[in-house]
């Protein structure tokens, strides 16, 4: 069960058990210090993040950039709205969807939580890794990522 990893041996079961330990662990400690802050928790600072970046969305578009399923994006997107952080407007292209556009209080949010997000992040990583690490580490993840996002894997059946 091991793999050829830069000329040495790796077990992808210890791989897959360090990556998901990981990202558990920053994500948690992520989700307390926005929760903390800005009384919200990492998916939904992604979900706000992401429309920022993406004025105009439809659920159906964060639903496919985070690999989650569309019922749960758009339960996420419900509460979001009923805190006043983003708006719907009809979609001219599609009647049966949405598109989605951050508020005035949502873009401030956002920003705000961006800052703390990216300090905590920043701290966490330069507490274990050195720069040249974190950047090894980061180009990584990008080349596995967009492997598996090409190859269409992992992404929800319902």
């Amino acid at each position: 069960m091991a793999f050829k990893s830069n000329g040495s041996t790796a077990d992808p079961r210890t791989f897959f058990a360090d990556l998901v330990r990981c990202e558990t662990r920053l994500y948690n400690a992520l989700n307390d210090r926005l929760r903390e802050r800005h009384g919200i928790v990492t998916s939904q600072f992604e979900f706000l993040r992401y429309l920022r970046e993406h004025p105009g969305s439809r659920v159906a578009d964060l639903a496919a950039e985070f690999a989650i399923g569309i019922g749960a994006t758009s339960k996420g997107i419900d509460r979001l709205e009923r805190h006043g952080w983003l708006a719907r407007q009809p979609n001219p292209a599609d009647r049966r969807s949405s598109l989605l556009t951050l508020t005035d209080d949502g873009a401030r949010l956002t920003d705000a939580a961006e800052q703390t997000f990216t300090e905590r992040l920043t701290e966490l990583l330069g507490g274990a890794l050195g720069q040249s690490q974190t950047a090894a580490a980061a180009q990584v993840l990008s080349v596995l990522r967009t492997a598996l996002e090409r190859e269409g894997v992992g992404l929800p059946t319902g």
